[in-house]
């Protein structure tokens, strides 16, 4: 976007534009940002043996960061999201950019348990950015191109999720895990003001219905929508394996004997990077109608991930294998679910953004949860088997699901 003169106001973009809104720049700002947002949901899990030596926490407890964070998240997807089908979503995405620093900042500095995991809470609650702009990025494209761009940018989010274990790692092993919040509170100054100049206003659809009208018509979109309800199962399952992997993940490898350091621990996120490959082809794929195919070929890569992860630790190789089959195939299905159901109804993207990643909140809080529980009981063979019994589940409801669409 140019500027004439100093003053002239942003942009105004409304629901029928398309195409030139949605400038290769702005796709790739829109990335950027869900990258840096979605990185402060899982700064944490890295440090987990670090907040809990640092607080005076139990190893079996400290999953309850992880937990927490992602119950703020869930609660924002109900009572934030789904305001992006009613207001100007410019504003919208700059006050939680804002709100976010502040909470991150309250982070950085907590000295009590309960402080941090109410801040975290928060944290959580404002992360959902991610979606108000996911669904920004959808209403600017034009139709054919949707799923490509929701590909694009849900790739910065598998960047931010996969580099916020590797950046959180190498800040904590220099200054600190409080520092990690510190520079991300920074950081979300910087993107509000980037956003600020260059994101245009975009009209939201003319939607009458009140604040606790917006909320109740996204938990009515369960019941109407059944590619919704399809779709969030899958999400539901494929994010609670997935977070059972990098929640207890870092138990074995900062214990003896591999005893792993900060950053070591962190640099297992780049081996995922082929996940974001797959979540911008995921988008295409599903443009070109290979919705079903892709999540039944990703579901078997998840279920097979689990099988070199067990080997985890004896040799860290197997758990690169593993950690690229799961990435790779987690993020194929999510952007495949994104494109799907944004399709389904234009004027409610935002909702159904928002009653989407319930499930995939829901599913990260179990996972996590359960994940430290069954390592601090049975171990890490235990913690795979229970990865590879969800990733089984989700592919016996794949099967069953296209069985009844033939």
């Amino acid at each position: 976007m140019t500027a004439r003169h100093e003053f002239q106001p942003p942009t105004r973009v409304t629901p029928e534009q398309s195409g030139p809104a949605l400038s290769r720049a702005l796709t790739w700002l829109f990335s950027v940002t869900c990258a840096l947002a979605v990185a402060n949901v899982y700064f944490a899990q890295p440090l987990l043996a670090s907040m809990a030596r640092s607080l005076a926490v139990s190893p079996g407890l400290i999953g309850v960061v992880v937990t927490v964070t992602q119950i703020g998240y869930a609660a924002g997807l109900l009572l934030i999201v789904p305001l992006g089908d009613r207001l100007d979503r410019r504003t919208l995405i700059l006050g939680q950019l804002l709100l976010s620093a502040a909470a991150l900042t309250v982070v950085a500095l907590a000295q009590h348990w309960t402080i941090l995991l109410g801040a975290m809470l928060l944290v959580g609650l404002l992360a959902v950015v991610v979606q108000v702009v996911v669904a920004c990025a959808a209403t600017l494209a034009e139709p054919a191109q949707r799923g490509q761009a929701v590909g694009t940018v849900t790739s910065g989010v598998v960047l931010g999720i996969l580099l916020a274990r590797f950046t959180s790692g190498v800040i904590a092993d220099l200054a600190g895990w409080r520092a990690v919040y510190g520079v991300s509170a920074g950081l979300m100054l910087v993107m509000a003001a980037v956003l600020y100049k260059k994101l245009p206003v975009t009209a939201a659809a003319p939607v009458r219905h009140s604040w606790w009208g917006l909320v109740a018509s996204t938990c009515r979109l369960f019941i109407s929508e059944p590619m919704l309800r399809t779709r969030g199962v899958f999400a539901l399952l494929i994010f609670a394996a997935f977070s059972v992997l990098w929640t207890a993940m870092v138990l074995p490898l900062s214990a003896p004997p591999l005893s792993f350091s900060h950053t070591q621990v962190g640099l297992f996120g780049l081996a995922g990077l082929a996940g974001a490959l797959a979540a911008s082809r995921a988008g295409r794929w599903a443009d070109q109608g290979l919705g079903q195919r892709v999540t039944g070929l990703s579901l078997v890569l998840l279920l097979l991930s689990w099988l070199p992860t067990a080997w985890a630790e004896t040799s860290w190789l197997a758990l690169v294998a593993g950690v690229i089959l799961l990435d790779f195939a987690v993020q194929a299905v999510h952007v495949t679910n994104q494109s799907l159901i944004l399709a389904v109804r234009p004027e409610a993207q935002s909702r159904l953004v928002g009653a989407y990643m319930c499930f995939y909140s829901t599913g990260s809080a179990l996972g996590a949860v359960t994940a430290t529980q069954v390592y601090a009981l049975w171990g890490w063979l235990a913690v795979c088997l229970l990865g590879a019994a969800i990733s089984a589940a989700a592919l016996v409801f794949w099967w069953h699901d296209a069985g009844r669409s033939r």
